[in-house]
């Protein structure tokens, strides 16, 4: 099922998310559903706050990006990360422009680290520590940064953020060009 996305603004977006247990509610049926939205949003990444659910938990599928043939490292994944913690992390920061489901329309140059290990458990709550370099490690810490109730709009620079001010405060409103549901608000 299509969930609806919650746009910047909404309270649940800017709140530290809580570590869940095996027992959560339906727990596999939200992971299904947040996979579902993401791809219906078209969408390579999101976290649970994005859908109301204040929790440590997002998915990412990386397969549909196309890379160019110098980028030989890049394997796509597919995955849900469950109370991640990035544990290190390191190499040149790299520039990325980035865009999100909870500030549709816009995208801004964010700079994030090239390689980061994150530990988490996955759907089966099986303990994982990984380590992802490139666009991966870029989706994750986008989306690891929703679960830290930041936006990707807090990393660019006072400037940026004042230029896009009555922008993202149109977006909060509900002013934007809708391509997907939303909800505003919680």
């Amino acid at each position: 099922m299509v969930l609806p996305v919650y746009i910047i603004g909404s309270p649940v977006l800017r709140k530290t998310a809580e570590n869940i247990n095996p027992d959560y509610p339906e727990l596999k049926e939200l992971i299904e559903n947040m996979f579902e939205t993401m791809n219906e949003s078209e969408g390579v990444g999101l976290a649970a706050p994005q859908v109301g659910h204040s929790i440590r938990l997002f998915v990412i599928d990386s397969t549909p990006i196309e890379t160019d043939e110098n980028d030989s490292d890049f394997v796509p994944i597919r995955k849900a990360f469950i109370n991640a913690k990035i544990i290190e992390r390191r190499g040149d920061e790299i520039k990325s422009n980035e865009g999100c489901l909870s500030i549709p329309g816009v995208r801004e140059d964010v700079y994030r680290d090239e390689i980061i290990t994150i530990e988490y458990v996955d759907e089966n709550f099986q303990q994982k520590k990984e380590t992802f370099k490139g666009i991966n490690s870029i989706i994750i810490q986008h989306e690891y940064d929703h679960l830290e109730g930041f936006l990707f709009t807090d990393k660019v620079s006072q400037l940026r953020k004042k230029l896009l001010k009555k922008r993202l405060l149109n977006i909060s409103k509900g002013i934007f060009e809708k391509k997907y549901k939303f909800k505003l608000g919680k």
